[in-house]
């Protein structure tokens, strides 16, 4: 599956508050687009991190539907972009935090970043020099 890292980058909350952290580590990745004015995609990350923490066992999207009282074909909608972005990712039924924590999601999506970089540097080197063009 094809994976869209999006990195923005935004000031830091001033204080330390939980809600906030999430919800500019959310930003950040560019997890609440403008038409998801309800931040939906963040209310998805703050509950799966409350179950998992509550639980050492899997989340399924109807609990979160649950509990965000969001219709499920919604909750699946942001999921699916949530799993595209590399944060958390789907075995059978259940939903997991890549790595087990967000700090590892984020040093995972660092090396997938790192070896995207990697390609697109031998293949832009390859243009150059079909091309004709120098490095200066």
């Amino acid at each position: 599956m094809p994976q869209q890292i999006i990195l923005i980058n935004l000031e830091k909350p001033k204080e330390k508050k939980l809600e906030e952290d999430i919800d500019w580590f959310c930003n950040s990745f560019g997890l609440s687009s403008g038409r998801d004015t309800e931040n939906i995609a963040t209310r998805i990350v703050q509950d799966l991190l409350l179950q998992l923490a509550e639980k050492d066992d899997k989340v399924s999207s109807d609990a979160i539907a649950e509990n965000l009282e969001v219709n499920l074909s919604r909750v699946n909608h942001h999921i699916r972009n949530l799993i595209k972005s590399g944060i958390i990712y789907r075995e059978k039924r259940g939903l997991y935090i890549r790595g087990g924590s967000l700090k590892a999601a984020v040093q995972e999506m660092k090396k997938d970043s790192e070896r995207i970089f990697q390609e697109l540097e031998i293949i832009a080197e390859e243009i150059d020099e079909r091309m004709g063009l120098k490095n200066r």
